[in-house]
């Protein structure tokens, strides 16, 4: 029996650690060939010297594995090198199928004590990062699309987070860019769809460097079941990854554990009308104080729904 992604080649970023690493060998052990793609920097915040290591560690398991796997060290948030490493796939491959985007660090800080640069950085690695490898995927596929006159095969798997959903106080340059990462995927969906490629974003919830502080208290337990262990997200990524997925396009999951959750787009909760033409300030006051009277102060539009989701 073939395996779901045998035959097609993919690319995952930030794959050297964490979640990226266990995506890159699901990837695998589901029959694609992997380009494990990371710059190699120690600190998640992106500080110290990059290193070739992690990357070809991955790689290097693939292949005992019985995989196929290259190794891949440029940054995906500068232009040039993001183009270098979609080139890098369809060389060794001969084409490219999957997109994984998974690259990120973090630079938290309170919104009135941020500086320039750690706003800029973040928004840098995560949304630029994923723009760059999308705006060459996209164009390859594309091109593809045009030579074989119809659908070809493409898969792009973005990564966003629960801190776009409900807010994270210390997280303002992280918050904008995972939000950001879901405006770039819907609107790569839609763009894309007609070739025969699909764009979805997952929000993930696990244990890695880049979340320890905010699972600080729920630590690995001794025997059972980590339901925030990196491998559990996996499965997920590559089942998007999959022909089986070829009808899910533009879409929101969370997941962790054994739980998947499809989010929907923003509803309208309340809609008021005016009596005359225009609204006067006197009839919004009559009309939205007493509206948001009735709600928790300081709650954001999305904060309550996205607590629950947590809680189940």
């Amino acid at each position: 029996m073939s395996l779901p992604l045998e035959g097609l080649s993919a690319i995952v970023t930030g794959a050297g650690r964490g979640l990226g690493r266990a995506e890159a060998l699901e990837l695998a052990r589901l029959g694609a060939a992997v380009v494990v793609n990371d710059y190699g920097q120690p600190g998640r915040d992106g500080s110290g010297a990059a290193s070739t290591g992690p990357a070809q560690e991955v790689a290097a398991e693939i292949r005992e594995a019985g995989g196929k796997a290259l190794a891949h060290t440029g940054d995906v948030a500068d232009f040039r090198q993001a183009r270098e490493l979609v080139e890098s796939a369809i060389s060794e491959f001969g084409k490219l199928d999957i997109l994984i985007n998974n690259a990120g660090i973090l630079r938290d800080r309170m919104v009135f004590s941020m500086s320039e640069g750690e706003w800029d950085s973040v928004i840098r690695v995560h949304l630029k990062g994923h723009f760059n490898t999308t705006r060459f995927a996209a164009a390859h596929w594309r091109e593809r699309s045009k030579a074989a006159q119809g659908p070809v095969y493409g898969r792009i798997v973005n990564t966003s987070s629960e801190a776009f959903l409900a807010g994270s106080a210390g997280q303002p340059n992280y918050a904008a860019a995972k939000g950001g990462i879901v405006g770039l995927t819907t609107s790569t969906a839609l763009a894309l769809a007609k070739y025969g490629v699909t764009a979805n974003a997952i929000c993930p919830r696990a244990r890695t460097r880049m979340t320890e502080d905010v699972f600080a208290g729920f630590e690995q337990p001794a025997d059972g079941l980590d339901p925030l262990a990196p491998e559990h997200v996996a499965p997920l990524v590559g089942y998007l990854a999959s022909p089986a997925a070829g009808r899910i396009n533009g879409q929101l999951l969370v997941v962790h554990g054994g739980m998947v959750a499809v989010v929907e787009r923003p509803r309208v909760r309340a809609k008021f009308d005016s009596k005359q033409e225009t609204f006067t300030y006197d009839e919004l006051d009559a009309l939205l104080t007493p509206h948001y009277a009735e709600r928790p102060r300081g709650e954001t539009f999305a904060a309550a729904e996205v607590l629950a989701l947590k809680r189940d």
